[in-house]
């Protein structure tokens, strides 16, 4: 049997040269599937990409012990359930590794939440997946998490909503220019090509969220997806039939918004989440009217 003590271990026996404390040294990009509870004894099966990093606190390690971390990726989040309890017990594991030399660690996982979506009439369903990067940290024994989301959702235009109707009212003048107008004839004009008039510009659009949690309260996430796409109001869809494509022209007719309009729901929102501690937003509208965007920026602090 081979004798793996024989092995040289450059970072346990040799000394820096250059005796000055590093904040992080860790790896990234690391492969790591887990599970994540989506609804009642429902899981979803998560193919992340893992940050870790250790802080190096002693001015004499040559470096710290990266084959570790990642051996303790493995056993204690790889093929688990992703929770507040395994990801501070991983933290906590991650600095004990490293005898004595870190007093810090630090996990960022970064990956695709795939949510399945009812349509809005129709009764078909369809697939959506979500950006989210969480990040959790423990800094000389405080814990800490930060979860980002992605949320893309539809925005029409509330001036040019209004500027189309003006246009609307003047074709219906132009057309029907007695006192009197019959009711089915002008019932036939509104579906013809001619009664189409002018369209507000809509464009794809998108909330980029982040959220300081508290140590003991943390969301359900896909909940938490679901009420903010409520509260904007207009999300984009999956599986779409004709009677969906309708309601959705109505729901974006029933929420003409501004980025501002869409930045203060957001924020109304976010203050009132128990377990939002800080937060930082940005509300982007890709603009089709323009070539350049519409943004708001706004956070909470400490």
């Amino acid at each position: 049997m081979y004798n793996f003590e024989r092995l040289p271990d450059v970072t346990s026996y040799h000394h820096s040269d250059n005796p000055l404390l590093l904040q992080w040294v860790g790896m990234e990009g690391i492969a790591v599937p887990f599970s994540m509870a989506i609804l009642a004894g429902e899981y979803l099966q998560i193919a992340a990409k893992a940050d870790l990093f250790v802080s190096l606190d002693s001015s004499t390690a040559k470096g710290i012990h990266m084959s570790r971390l990642y051996l303790l990726l493995n056993s204690q989040l790889a093929g688990k359930t992703l929770d507040r309890a395994t990801l501070e017990q991983l933290l906590d594991s991650m600095v004990d590794s490293q005898a004595n030399i870190s007093e810090s660690a630090r996990v960022n996982l970064d990956f695709e939440l795939l949510l399945n979506k009812n349509a809005l009439l129709s009764g078909e369903s369809g697939y959506q997946s979500y950006p989210i990067k969480l990040k959790t940290e423990k800094r000389k024994g405080i814990f800490s998490t930060e979860l980002e989301i992605v949320i893309p959702y539809s925005s029409t235009c509330p001036c040019s909503a209004s500027l189309s109707r003006q246009l609307y009212s003047d074709a219906i003048d132009a057309q029907f220019g007695d006192a009197k107008i019959d009711k089915a004839a002008l019932l036939a004009w509104v579906q013809s090509e001619a009664g189409s008039i002018a369209t507000p510009h809509s464009q794809r659009s998108y909330a980029y969220i982040r959220i300081s949690l508290s140590d003991h309260n943390w969301p359900d996430i896909p909940k938490l997806i679901s009420q903010l796409e409520s509260v904007i109001g207009t999300p984009v869809q999956t599986a779409v039939k004709r009677v969906d494509e309708q309601e959705f022209a109505r729901l974006n007719a029933q929420n003409l918004m501004f980025c501002e309009d869409v930045a203060r729901r957001i924020k109304s929102a976010l203050e009132s989440m128990p377990f939002a501690v800080n937060y930082w937003f940005k509300v982007e509208h890709q603009e089709s009217l323009h070539a350049h965007n519409a943004v708001v920026i706004d956070q909470k602090d400490l």
